[in-house]
């Protein structure tokens, strides 16, 4: 099993101070994985990610990345890793080659140019290769800085939060480009605060205050928490939303644009408090399926109320 896995640890705890941010985090990661990491911010996503790829030691717990202990192997996992942090960490003033060219040189990289030319090519570069980095907008600061990750041909990409700030068009392009490098076996181990982008990754992880409290693909995560969910449309929707809250049978109202989803595990419990609140009213009243973005506020919310 191990060969199949690129990732696989157990018991994985970190402490800064007197603070508790990871808390006995298992996680399996197979090889050729998109696998997505979700959860508020400073929820100890970057911490476990750091963890499993042996670039942080644990307070607790064991594992293998790539075939190596995260714990004793250490450079040997950083050699096959690729890590692309959310801020831009190039140079400005050096062209888009001439930052590749650089980073290569650090690494001590054979076949340096070959390398640098395809990882231009790759990424859809080459005919901005002479361009100053600093003047490249948001998207193409991101192909760059994964340009950058494949110079070393890494197994495993860790991605934190790589397309903040960046336009709709630029993320379906980057997206596209990690589904192309996992068909080719590559792992990637992504942090993302998009539901479009959780939806695209091949298995998720949900953590709030350092427990993880659910993992599996979409639909996995969405039959577990076990919601049933209506939309409701119509007039005065924040005084709907109000008398509905606190109601026995419901769980959560959030509004998303000109309705509200709410949701509750007791299916006939609320159908029942939606029709009785919502009588007489010109509301429009549905059952719709459950989405992942209604069981992620679920989870935050439950895992706030426990603390």
């Amino acid at each position: 099993m191990s060969g199949v896995l690129a990732i696989d640890v157990a018991g994985l705890s970190k402490r800064f101070g007197d603070r508790l941010v990871v808390d006995d985090v298992a996680l399996q990661v197979r090889r050729g994985e998109i696998f997505g990491f979700l959860g508020p911010n400073g929820s100890g996503k970057t911490t476990t990610i750091r963890m499993m790829c042996g670039l942080l030691t644990p307070d607790a717990g064991e594992g293998r990345c790539l075939g190596f202990d995260i714990r004793c192997e250490r450079e040997q996992i950083k050699r096959r890793v690729g890590y692309m942090t959310q801020r831009f960490s190039f140079w400005d003033d050096l062209t888009i080659r001439e930052n590749l060219d650089f980073i290569a040189r650090v690494y001590g990289l054979a076949r340096r140019r070959e390398r640098v030319d395809a990882a231009l090519d790759q990424l859809g570069l080459a005919t901005r290769a002479e361009q100053l980095a600093g003047a490249l907008s948001g998207g193409w600061k991101q192909r760059l800085a994964l340009a950058a990750c494949m110079l070393h041909e890494p197994e495993l990409l860790l991605l934190d939060e790589p397309t903040a700030g960046v336009d709709p068009t630029a993320r379906r392009d980057f997206w596209e480009e990690l589904h192309r490098l996992a068909a080719q076996g590559v792992s990637v181990l992504v942090s993302t605060h998009y539901m479009d982008e959780a939806e695209r990754c091949h298995k998720l992880a949900y953590i709030a205050y350092g427990r993880l409290l659910a993992q599996g693909t979409a639909s996995e995560i969405v039959a577990g928490q076990g919601l049933s969910t209506w939309l409701v449309r119509g007039p005065d929707l924040i005084d709907v939303a109000q008398r509905l809250r606190g109601q026995a049978g419901v769980d959560q109202t959030v509004a998303f644009g000109d309705a509200v989803h709410v949701s509750g595990r007791d299916a006939a419990l609320l159908e029942a408090v939606l029709r009785r609140v919502l009588a007489g009213g010109a509301h429009e009243c549905r059952q719709i399926e459950t989405g992942l973005e209604d069981v992620f506020i679920h989870m935050m919310s439950s895992a706030g109320g426990s603390r």
